[in-house]
């Protein structure tokens, strides 16, 4: 694609960039760098009018209430939404393509449909939904953090934006990812970081950093990220929001762009992230119904199933049973995620549920297995990269000039490795495929122990054992690949905890586990992470949307039904 010099198509996409954003929507009064938390400034800037604010902060099921009864129309909703996008964009770096010409225009189709024929589009008339940048949309540029890609448009839509935009959907953004989308924090050279609105010192997490820090400070009702890793879960809890990986299959990837293509032993997987759990039910109950099969050949014929989310298998949800796994024997979480999981239990307790402990198998090599992925990985990079002679980025560390750094001056990358054989990849697909047999049986042996008659209904453990740190240092994801490598559902939540100083105050040095362990619990410092929000994961067996998305229902509302948080974490 490239035939100029990185720097020159990075100048050039970013005069672009700033090109499509409305002269009268750039802010002159900015917060100073020193002000970390920024969640309140959109609110507050004089920007948006009293009526898009209100609108800006109404959840996706109202939204679509109000849009689909004419109370709102899809232009003003489109509006509100394309500008406190434009505003989180200023404070957080959160946006790579922005077309809200074309989506006022697609607004306006769809508020004259409902005017002409009285009824919606389709069952997410008018809502406005951001994209992550590896999701192609005919017409628009996509550079997936390639600076060698600048300039290239895609010629026709993924699989995904068709359903969408049948469905009634309003797509107006695209959101920034780290180069390759293979790391689990958001930078590249071609639009640079992606802070968190809570603490601008810390990430927003990766690779869909970008739809995490827009929808935390509401500039998108709902956002379709991917998931390789982590890389919806892992934004979601450090920005304090809902989001949903759900199993392969689910979700039609066809036509989305990614590194590493050709490599499927650990797939991508698109899913939701919203600042509401029906966000996320609205997604999933829209999507896998409009037949996504014909589509993609790789999609399960499966459309919503109302008894699975009646939780028809589980009880009926009357008295569930969640295990919670305090800890991977890897890595020990920080004092907050143990007090958010103590709290959780709490919530579940009184809610009538049962709790037991979850006991782990085997995840550090589950974990190890994980480097399937590296297969190749070094060729892939080289062949995008080498057209601008742009650098291989191989850490996410703010300290790191690559404005004056050239490939051979940088350190090998966790996924620059050498090629792997054939014999190797197949003894890895191998090992993985016993160890998900071994966790499979390790699960449905918990059966003795439930006192429901079933298996564990779901675990509840760490998204990561850490909030949000600081720039460069999200390197641990041992407690997101396991739903990788065994395909299993994933939904992650906010507890409606933050960090507290006095209540998280370090613990005592204990036995490590590892040398990961031990950097670990010497990267703790509450004032670190300071506002920080405090999420948890609900892993559920592969295929089971449903009934996840269904506990994860309980547990919100366990959790928002439990007044006192405990007073300190353990």
């Amino acid at each position: 694609m490239a035939t100029k010099n990185w720097k020159d198509l990075v100048a050039e996409k970013r005069e672009r960039q700033l090109s499509q954003i409305p002269k009268e929507w750039i802010i002159k009064n900015l917060p100073p760098k020193e002000t970390l938390n920024v969640v309140d400034f959109p609110e507050n800037c004089g920007l948006l009018t009293e009526k898009e604010v209100e609108i800006t902060n109404t959840g996706v099921d109202v939204l679509l209430e109000n849009l689909a009864s004419s109370i709102w129309s899809a232009v003003e909703v489109t509006t509100a939404f394309s500008k406190r996008a434009v505003i989180a964009h200023q404070l957080v770096n959160c946006l790579t393509e922005i077309f809200i010409d074309r989506a006022l225009r697609r607004a306006a189709e769809l508020d004259k449909h409902l005017k002409s024929t009285g009824k919606v589009l389709g069952p997410l008339h008018g809502l406005p939904i951001s994209l992550k940048d590896h999701i192609p949309i005919k017409g628009i540029e996509m550079t997936m953090g390639y600076a060698s890609w600048v300039g290239r448009y895609s010629d026709k839509n993924s699989a995904i934006v068709d359903v969408l935009e049948a469905c009634g959907a309003v797509l107006f953004v695209r959101t920034n990812l780290p180069q390759a989308i293979m790391w689990a924090e958001t930078f590249n050279h071609v639009f640079g970081r992606t802070l968190n609105p809570f603490n601008r010192s810390l990430t927003p997490g990766g690779s869909s950093g970008g739809e995490g820090a827009l929808i935390a400070l509401k500039g998108s009702p709902l956002g379709v990220a991917s998931d390789i890793g982590a890389s919806v879960r892992i934004p979601a809890v450090f920005n304090g929001l809902y989001g949903l990986r759900p199993s392969y299959g689910r979700v039609p990837y066809a036509g989305c762009i990614n590194a590493l293509e050709g490599q499927e032993a650990i797939t991508f997987v698109l899913g939701p992230i919203s600042d509401s759990l029906e966000g996320v039910k609205r997604f999933m109950k829209s999507v896998v119904n409009h037949n996504p099969w014909i589509m993609d050949p790789k999609v399960i014929k499966k459309p919503w199933n109302e008894d699975e989310y009646r939780l028809v298998g589980h009880g009926a949800g009357q008295r569930l049973c969640f295990a919670i796994l305090w800890h991977d024997e890897i890595v020990l979480p920080h004092p907050p995620i143990m007090r958010a999981l103590e709290h959780t239990k709490q919530a579940l307790l009184a809610a009538g549920h049962h709790v037991v402990d979850w006991k782990p198998l085997k995840h550090l090599e589950i974990s190890n297995v994980y480097k399937i992925l590296s297969a190749g990985a070094k060729e892939d990079f080289l062949k995008v990269t080498s057209s601008s002679l742009e650098p291989i980025i191989s850490t996410m560390d703010p300290s790191v000039d690559y404005e004056t750094s050239v490939p051979s001056d940088l350190p090998p990358s966790r996924m620059m490795v050498d090629g792997v054989s054939a014999y190797e990849f197949w003894q890895t697909q191998k090992q993985r495929s016993i160890l998900r047999q071994e966790y499979w049986d390790h699960w449905n042996a918990t059966v003795s122990m439930t006192g429901t008659g079933r298996p564990v209904d779901a675990i509840i453990s760490p998204c990561a054992p850490y909030v949000a740190p600081p720039h460069g240092l999200n390197r641990n994801i041992n407690y997101t690949v396991i739903c990788n490598s065994h395909d299993y559902t994933a939904l992650v939540l906010p507890t409606g905890l933050t960090v507290d100083p006095i209540l998280d105050v370090p613990k005592p040095s204990h036995k490590f586990f590892s040398t990961m362990d031990r950097a670990n619990y010497e990267l703790y410092d509450p004032a670190k992470f300071k506002d920080a929000p405090i999420g948890i994961q609900i892993i559920g067996r592969t295929l089971e949307e449903e009934a996840v998305i269904a506990m994860g229902e309980i547990v919100d509302s366990a959790i928002k039904a439990k007044i006192k948080p405990p007073t300190a974490s353990l």
